[in-house]
């Protein structure tokens, strides 16, 4: 697992769980994390469900799931760390979006719209707390190869690679780096931006 990789590599980690779509659950994973390893610097809001259905056949149950899980965690989450980050005057939010975010997706309304209010959030956040010292970015990756888009067909991911300038799909390490770069001091003088790991496919 990942965690065994860390910890042969010398570094020490740790897997703390909880349902981002409940405040309270993730307050108390917030104060464990900060218990086992101290103040909180970094945080990066990956966690997300997508689902594809015309925008018709969306039921009130999968709009509300939608935005509790991709958008009211991410608001949960910033909420649960910020106040030791602006005691500290320092810390980095990198929020996970999507470019669907960015130009919408057919028979993704739902998700296309809790993507494009993290974009806004991020902006808005970026400047509220930035004075303390705080950044907040975001990434916006195009079509990557994991788990959440295996339920896409081979053929309709040849076809998006296929739309792609880079004639093919982005990794997750390809992610990674971009959420690593926003992380840590290269990129101290970046704030409320939009980074969009997508081969050219939104330019």
């Amino acid at each position: 697992s990942l965690i065994r990789q860390i910890r042969a590599a010398g570094g020490a980690a740790e897997a703390f769980c909880a349902d981002i779509s409940h405040s309270q659950a993730v307050r108390d994973m917030v104060a464990a994390v900060e218990n086992r390893f101290g103040p909180i610097d970094c945080l990066v809001n990956n966690a997300g469900i997508a689902q594809q259905k015309l925008f018709t056949d969306i039921t009130l149950e999968d709009w509300e799931r939608m935005i509790s899980v991709n958008l009211s965690g991410v608001f949960y989450c910033c909420q649960a760390v910020l106040p030791g980050m602006i005691r500290r005057h320092t810390g980095s939010i990198i929020n996970l979006s999507s470019i669907w975010g960015i130009t919408g997706a057919s028979c993704e309304a739902h998700y296309s719209a809790v993507k494009a209010g993290i974009i806004g959030l991020t902006k808005a956040l970026a400047k509220e707390v930035g004075p303390s010292g705080i950044r907040v970015n975001c990434v916006a990756p195009g079509v990557i190869e994991t788990e959440m888009n295996a339920m896409i067909s081979a053929e309709d991911r040849a076809a998006l690679a296929d739309e792609t300038p880079l004639m093919r799909l982005g990794t997750p390490e390809e992610v990674a780096e971009c959420i690593y770069f926003l992380a840590e001091e290269k990129s101290s003088f970046l704030t409320g931006q939009v980074l969009s790991p997508n081969g050219g496919f939104v330019i």
